[in-house]
């Protein structure tokens, strides 16, 4: 009985698909095991995209793929209207007419895989890579978490985590996947996922918390999301033995006094405009009015002593200032 089987339900007939062969029968879609939509962010990463259509029309448990193309210039609307008509899982565009970044993409994505009926909603940017155990491995906790998500293992290391994360209880970050093995209780790290890479949505958490904040374009919208599922009480984690590999993002955070903190620095304007304006935000709105101050107070020290750069400090106090009045706006001046 596969992990999506609810105990004594009665079964479909089980329908093998060739392109999955090394996976068990997949049960056809029914009341004994969720509807699942993969939803797919992606702008102008036409290569990696085909990659993981294709990848997803290998998993037998997706009954349809979203994909938000975010008005990308390398030909992927074509393509994705090429792809759309061919046989096999149905892969359905929504082609916006500009560039509303990961946020707006993933408020789209979401909204369309509920509207399509979909119990739980994969969601993923386009240049991850799921294991093709990775969902069946997530759908064993199905139930029992409202919010969860893999491992994302750099593609090239997959002994190492894409994006570091602090373990429960402990005050350092890990890389290190044998440390998030060691300290796993029943194959889960709880209450720590890394949202829109490889994680599971269900119906029911989307309904009651609602939506992706579009207007945070891109930086924090997914940390704010999860902030707000872990104020409604949502059951999150991640699955240590469930994998998404990812291309390497380098090491995040620049270490400041002397190693003891880092700093989210980006060469990007765009970037740490968005990161400043969406964390000054969530931390006011999630962890008060204290830790706000600490990261402004933290973002003057990095810029004027760590880093001394006069420029992106009052490029800073610009996305403080915006996001506190709410003018979502600044970032577009960014765009090309």
């Amino acid at each position: 009985m596969g992990p999506w089987c609810r105990a004594g339900a009665r079964l479909p007939t089980p329908v093998c698909r060739p392109s999955a062969a090394r996976l068990p029968c997949v049960t056809p879609p029914g009341p004994e095991r969720p509807r699942i939509v993969a939803a797919v962010v992606t702008f102008n990463r036409l290569e990696l995209l085909r990659r993981l259509v294709a990848r997803l029309r290998e998993v037998p448990q997706v009954d349809e793929v979203v994909v938000v193309d975010n008005d990308s210039s390398d030909g992927t609307g074509a393509w994705l209207a090429e792809v759309a008509a061919t046989p096999g899982t149905p892969v359905r565009p929504r082609l916006l007419p500009e560039n509303r970044g990961g946020a707006g993409g993933f408020r789209e994505g979401l909204d369309a895989a509920v509207e399509l009926g979909a119990d739980l909603v994969w969601l993923m940017d386009d240049d991850g890579m799921p294991d093709l155990d990775c969902l069946e491995r997530l759908l064993v906790h199905d139930g029992a978490l409202d919010f969860w998500g893999p491992a994302v293992v750099d593609a090239e290391r997959p002994d190492r985590l894409v994006f570091p994360i602090r373990l429960p209880g402990r005050a350092t970050v890990v890389h290190d996947m044998a440390a998030v093995r060691a300290a796993a209780v029943d194959g889960l790290i709880r209450d720590v996922v890394i949202p829109f890479n490889g994680v599971l949505v269900t119906r029911e958490l989307v309904q009651r918390i609602g939506s992706v904040r579009a207007e945070l374009f891109i930086w924090g919208d997914d940390h704010e999301y999860r902030l707000r599922a872990e104020r409604a009480g949502a059951r999150i984690a991640t699955v240590v033995d469930a994998t998404v590999r990812h291309p390497s993002v380098g090491d995040l955070g620049t270490p400041m006094l002397g190693g003891r903190m880092t700093y989210n620095h980006s060469p990007s304007d765009l970037k740490h405009y968005c990161m400043a304006r969406n964390n000054l935000l969530n931390l006011r709105e999630y962890r008060g009015p204290l830790h706000a101050l600490a990261f402004v107070a933290k973002t003057v020290w990095f810029y004027l002593v760590t880093r001394r750069d006069l420029g992106r400090l009052r490029l800073s106090f610009s996305a403080f200032v915006a996001g506190l009045r709410g003018d979502f706006t600044g970032h577009r001046r960014f765009l090309a």
